[in-house]
């Protein structure tokens, strides 16, 4: 059985069509993805994910697609995120004021809030989440990382010189370890 598609911008004929296509098995989902793609589709897609594709198209082709100032955006942010996934950047995360994160280390609770000028511990604002955690731990932190929002994935690793198991020790890092050629 090969599906068919009629195209119509009557938006009760499309809800039909959709209902229709999700009642479809795989095969014939893959079927209509070659003939509305003229290529076949990823090997990973589920069925669920090809239907919602193939219904896309049929919603895109009938109301004409996004309008051109939203298409503007979109594209804009896609170079942006382009440029982070070449680079392996991770996109800043910008907290809103009003923002509160919560660390306990070694027994105690340390919340900060988040403020238009920096970040609030303990009745003091503080330009940065680092001086914050160093205060807090005595040691040099990455503050974003100290408070959770970022894992060890968002950084290059970093050669410590403790076991990786006490996750409220801080990181240190070994001066004479850079490239992981030996020193003299």
């Amino acid at each position: 059985m090969t599906p068919v598609i009629q195209r119509s911008s009557d938006r009760e004929a499309i809800e039909t069509e959709i209902d229709r296509i999700r009642s479809l098995g795989l095969d014939d989902l893959r079927t209509l993805w070659r003939t509305m793609f003229r290529s076949s589709p990823p090997t990973g897609f589920t069925k669920d994910l090809v239907a919602r594709f193939v219904c896309w198209h049929i919603q895109e082709e009938a109301f004409r697609g996004l309008d051109p100032q939203a298409a503007k955006v979109l594209d804009e942010t896609a170079k942006v995120l382009d440029g982070f996934v070449r680079g392996k950047k991770v996109p800043h995360r910008r907290l809103k004021a009003g923002t509160v994160l919560v660390r306990e280390y070694q027994g105690e609770r340390h919340t900060v809030t988040v403020v238009p000028g920096g970040y609030v511990w303990r009745e003091s604002t503080y330009l940065s989440l680092s001086t914050i955690a160093r205060a807090i731990t005595g040691t040099a932190w990455n503050g974003p990382r100290f408070f959770g929002l970022r894992n060890r994935r968002d950084q290059s690793e970093v050669p410590t010189d403790r076991p990786a198991a006490d996750p409220d020790q801080p990181v240190r890092r070994n001066p004479f370890r850079s490239s992981g050629k030996a020193q003299p």
